[in-house]
């Protein structure tokens, strides 16, 4: 069977199933990321979704025909896979999901040593070649054998070791899990606190019957909202499918965004940990690297996406990153994200400080913002030329697309990894402004 190359990304491996994505496609990918990484063990988890088992079997079944052994995490988070790879010193970790997409669709994320992400340019389109090519196909003499280990009571320990639980107050909490993995990876770490927890959905169900598993797009948050409002929490949380992004929701029903669970988390680092960096991308406001300088903290500004954060955050030495889309990434957790440790600094944070979130949210977020807005565009250089050529008298990077900043306001037009779209993020100090300011730059990309 010939692959489809589009279905490897810039991060992560991913398509429809089975037409992009099946046993064969799975047997090849387990074949030649053994052949590329040379490891003595990969440990593979997988998601609910009604197609991981059978990609497990022959992704494993591949990577053990070329003599190397395969640690069977069984149903996990993605978190939980770069925990364990961490943790146990495997060679390599391999995450069967497609995260927040929805149910027709599966994939790969991949990680070497250390919890170290395979990107595109790194590690994937060499596996893609060696599948194209052929080069990987010989069986070893040995074959390697599949081992169970199950890592839920090992990741939640862990993930306790970011808070003192003794100062967690019992907050009455919405948690909306999607269907997805936080349904069960939270148990274990849920009974070792005083929190009065709701479930939402905590039911393993890759059908997704009651929403997508994407909690970035308010329309997923209406029965986490409702839920919050009928029971009186002081506040709700929401979980992607494979529980790696984290969003907080406020007891009026607002979302914060990624990039203020970075300052709150940034916050309580800090203000344990002076003196530390912090990187965000470039998405965050300006909120995030005020608060950080605040705090005695160094802010990095960083471009989009795991496999960019991940080796700066080594390189500086940085205690935490936090992307806009909801991915948190901790220097003690082998610079990997975890939606389940955001979750629990912010809830250390809110009982010490002992304010509602919304009240912490307002203290630190002047702003407004436009919310990521898409345009579909027949060539992305020329719209991006335009833009810039209109906003020639701001200040000007291309650090990742196209950031212009002013006093009052800035904006970011940046080409989608995935698609042919440009993505358009805006931040004013008024609504009046950040209207005004749209309609422009709309007028130009969108012709």
């Amino acid at each position: 069977m010939t692959i489809d190359p589009t279905i490897f990304k810039a991060y992560d491996i991913r398509g429809t199933y089975p037409n992009q994505l099946n046993a064969e496609i799975a047997y090849q990918i387990g074949g030649a990321l053994a052949g590329y990484l040379k490891p003595k063990s990969i440990a593979v988890g997988r998601d609910m979704r009604l197609s991981s088992t059978e990609l497990f079997d022959n992704l494993a079944h591949g990577i053990t025909d070329q003599g190397v052994d395969v640690i069977d995490l069984g149903l996990c988070s993605t978190d939980g896979l770069y925990f364990a790879v961490g943790r146990f010193g495997f060679d390599g970790g391999v995450m069967i999901t497609a995260s927040h997409n929805p149910k027709e669709y599966n994939g790969f994320k991949i990680c070497r040593k250390n919890a170290e992400p395979l990107s595109g340019q790194e590690g994937l389109n060499q596996i893609l070649k060696a599948i194209q090519d052929g080069t990987y196909a010989a069986k070893s003499p040995s074959r390697g054998v599949i081992a169970r280990k199950d890592i839920g009571e090992a990741y939640a320990e862990h993930c306790l070791t970011f808070v003192d639980v003794s100062k967690i107050k019992p907050y009455r909490i919405v948690i909306d899990a999607g269907n997805g993995m936080a349904g069960l990876t939270l148990g274990p770490v849920l009974e070792q606190l005083p929190v009065k927890v709701t479930p939402l959905y905590f039911e393993l169900d890759g059908s997704f019957p009651n929403h997508p598993a994407s909690p970035i797009e308010l329309e997923n948050l209406v029965d986490l909202q409702k839920k919050i409002a009928e029971t009186k929490a002081d506040f709700g949380v929401a979980f992607d499918g494979d529980a790696d992004r984290m969003f907080l929701v406020d007891k009026f029903g607002r979302q914060l965004g990624g990039d203020m669970v970075t300052a709150l988390v940034a916050r309580a680092l800090l203000s344990k940990h002076r003196g530390e960096t912090v990187l965000y991308n470039l998405i965050c406001s300006r909120a995030v690297p005020e608060l950080i300088t605040k705090m005695g903290g160094t802010p990095i500004r960083t471009r989009v996406g795991h496999a960019i954060i991940k080796p700066l955050m080594k390189k500086h030495n940085a205690i935490f990153g936090g992307e806009h889309s909801g991915h948190f990434y901790f220097r003690d957790n082998w610079f990997a994200d975890s939606g389940l440790i955001a979750f629990l600094v912010c809830l250390e944070l809110i009982s010490v400080e002992n304010r509602p979130l919304h009240e912490m949210v307002k203290e630190i977020d002047p702003f407004v913002r436009s919310g990521e807005i898409n345009s579909r565009v027949e060539s992305i250089p020329d719209r991006i030329a335009a833009v810039a050529n209109a906003f020639a008298d701001g200040e000007q990077d291309t650090i990742d697309g196209l950031t212009v900043q002013y006093p009052d306001w800035w904006f970011n037009l940046r080409p989608s990894n995935t698609e042919p779209l440009l993505r358009l993020n805006i931040e004013a100090k008024t609504p009046v402004l950040l209207e005004e300011r749209k309609a422009q730059l709309l007028k130009i990309i969108r012709g």
